[in-house]
């Protein structure tokens, strides 16, 4: 077990370096962030003092360096508009992607876990077939339509033509609670409003993937011996479903829940781009478009870093669903 996660620390160090080195190079080719920082009528002198502030006036290689320097010793630098930590810039939009993903989540697994092992037992009726279509069209739509679509429908076209009908928030966070030191929005019924539809907006793909993963490993499991063996010592069918088929097809379900979940906490920048939702995919556009070197590299830090860590845990819940399985023998 140490040896396998030294192993995948190790592999996550390497791909820091590459991807920090390259996300420099990427930055340095495609504009200039002085440029964005002062007046279009800045004299070229000025231009030069705040290249030389920032460290801009070196070769890339050496900015290279310094940075790397710097990340050894915990300091990933300051953003370059913000004047703030870009770790602190990004700590501070955490919470709002993290609850966002989770509540999609819990959707996306609440809807489509029953939805496909209702279709894996049933599949030639009209109620599998109708969520199987759906599911195609949760794969199909882009998430910003989708976004869009759900603004049009319960934000305006629904509360005009329905009298009573609630208008859902189509932007911001809403209201936040204090719970050990983070805002939270989870616990507030203002927050929970306005998380509703970023959440069925993210939910929508995660939520197809899953009826389609659990219908499929459904229709493996229903044949096997155990399955048979316990119908014919007369268990009901809702325990030989709720334990013996549930049990075994938790093990593909909760692997490709965990990397999804991965997936939507680093790209739910559209989603919270179209709900101007304050999380760290917004700011990471922004920071692009302004050329924040400092606070794109440090997000993409964050990013690889969480994924290790994701990837880790979701593998020991592998072992833990299924106990033949041993962490040393995946690695190798």
């Amino acid at each position: 077990m140490l040896v396998y996660i030294i192993r995948r620390l190790m592999q996550a160090a390497l791909v820091m370096v590459v991807m920090s080195a390259l996300v420099f190079a990427g930055i340095f080719m495609i504009g200039d962030p002085v440029a964005m920082m002062i007046s279009p009528d800045a004299s070229e002198i000025e231009r030069d003092a705040v290249r030389a502030s920032l460290g801009l006036d070196k070769p890339l290689w050496l900015q290279y360096l310094a940075f790397v320097n710097a990340a050894i010793h915990g300091d990933f630098g300051k953003s370059f508009l913000a004047g703030q930590p870009a770790m602190q810039l990004i700590f501070e939009r955490m919470p709002a992607t993290l609850e966002l993903v989770l509540f999609s989540t819990a959707i996306a697994l609440a809807l489509g876990l029953p939805m496909g092992v209702y279709a894996g037992l049933r599949p030639k009726s009209a109620g599998a077939k109708t969520i199987m279509t759906g599911s195609i069209l949760g794969f199909s739509l882009p998430n910003f339509w989708v976004g869009l679509m759900l603004i049009m429908v319960f934000a305006v076209l629904l509360p005009d033509l329905v009298p009573g009908f609630p208008r859902l928030p189509a932007s911001g966070r809403g209201a936040t609670v204090n719970v050990l030191g983070v805002n939270l929005s989870l616990f507030t019924g203002d927050g929970l409003l306005h998380m509703l539809l970023p959440a069925i907006t993210l939910a929508l793909y995660k939520g197809a993937l899953i009826v389609r993963l659990a219908r499929a490993t459904a229709r493996e499991v229903l044949p096997m011996d155990y399955v048979k063996f316990a119908r014919a010592k007369g268990l009901s069918e809702n325990r030989v479903v709720g334990v013996h088929v549930l049990k075994n097809i938790m093990i593909p379900i909760a692997t490709v829940t965990g990397l999804e979940f991965g997936q939507s906490v680093a790209f739910a920048v559209i989603t919270e781009t179209v709900f101007a939702w304050p999380g760290m995919g917004k700011l990471l556009i922004d920071s692009i478009l302004l050329l924040d070197r400092p606070v794109v590299v440090a997000y993409l830090m964050i990013i690889v870093v969480f994924f290790v860590v994701l990837n880790l845990l979701v593998d020991l819940l592998y072992s833990v669903l299924d106990p033949r399985v041993r962490l040393e023998s995946r690695a190798t």
